[in-house]
């Protein structure tokens, strides 16, 4: 099996072949691309889009938790020292992860919000961003990045929403989070 991979691999019709499905799962004529107010850039719906409906497929190369710790350490650091953005490693299961940094991955570049319109669902071994309400166009697609309150302070949000807490963590940790920070402004 291994040498029929390798014989596949060094078939440049099939390598192009294999690259234009990857490139294609990673786009929607849903949504295209642009600037955003919330961070550097954005996904953005490119026609109205009902709640409910599949966007994008979340794409990337299907690593293992421990290369996952890897390269989100080193991927944060190169961010702290360049300022581009972080990490694109989507936790998948408990044995596995999706690093999204590859440049055929646009949803990738969805951004976090705490009043989100997108959410991410998973089936199998793949993620699927959904709208979890109806989107109009040119509206900024976002979603809940949920991140552990145990690093609030290395993720602070700029959703600009009206609940927004100050800090990317799930939802469910807010409480906590406010509990944190009121501890910070009473000393």
């Amino acid at each position: 099996m291994a040498s029929k991979n390798r014989r596949l691999a060094n078939n440049p019709q099939t390598l192009h072949q294999q690259l234009l499905k990857l490139w294609k799962r990673g786009q929607s004529e849903l949504c295209e691309v642009r600037n955003s107010e919330i961070h550097g850039r954005g996904v953005y719906a490119a026609q109205a889009i009902a709640g409910g409906e599949k966007i994008i497929e979340y794409v990337g190369e299907l690593i293992d938790k421990k290369k996952s710790e890897r390269r989100g350490v080193a991927q944060q650091a190169k961010s702290e020292q360049t300022g581009d953005a972080a990490v694109y490693i989507f936790t998948l299961n408990k044995t596995y992860d999706i690093d999204g940094d590859v440049p055929w991955n646009t949803a990738r570049l969805i951004n976090h919000s705490c009043e989100p319109n997108c959410e991410a669902w998973i089936q199998g071994r793949r993620i699927f961003i959904h709208a979890l309400r109806d989107i109009s166009p040119g509206e900024e697609l976002t979603f809940d990045y949920a991140f552990d309150v145990e690093h609030y302070q290395d993720h602070p949000c700029l959703c600009g929403r009206p609940n927004c807490v100050g800090y990317i963590v799930a939802r469910e940790q807010w409480d906590e989070l406010k509990r944190r920070l009121s501890e910070i402004t009473t000393l």
